[in-house]
């Protein structure tokens, strides 16, 4: 596994972009390494500029945001993963788009950092970084 890079999940990119306290949390897993997101968050991030209605503006910051990441695209050995993952989930169903960001994650074989960690339990070949802690409303 290289410590070298790691994967955001949607959540820590909007808390990047909108600063406080979870971005600052979080800065020190990110900290001097490759930051990559998988294609569906930035599905992710375009859906929630659409449903929010943002401007110009803002839809120019998302755009200067996602420079700042290694986008990890579609294979099929992603699609392999993803199916794992699903297989593996099957008494407990995921959601689709958090399958797909840990398929992209575990075929790339580096952690996912997520303020949502238990979206992503029960699978085996994913190894998650959080700062969440189980008395906290996520």
């Amino acid at each position: 596994m290289s410590d070298a890079k790691i994967v955001l999940d949607t959540c820590i990119v909007s808390y990047l972009m909108k600063g406080g306290p979870l971005a600052e949390v979080y800065l020190p897993h990110l900290q001097g390494r490759l930051l990559a997101v998988s294609f569906i968050t930035v599905g992710e991030l375009y859906y929630g500029a659409e449903k929010a209605k943002w401007g110009a503006k803002r839809r120019q910051e998302l755009e200067t945001a996602l420079r700042n990441f290694v986008v990890i695209p579609y294979d099929h050995e992603i699609a392999r993963c993803y199916g794992r993952v699903v297989a593996e989930r099957y008494r407990h169903p995921i959601d689709p788009n958090d399958a797909w960001i840990a398929a992209c994650t575990v075929r790339h074989g580096v952690p996912l950092v997520t303020h949502n960690a238990r979206h992503f339990k029960g699978i085996s070949s994913l190894k998650i970084v959080t700062e969440f802690k189980d008395s906290e409303p996520a």
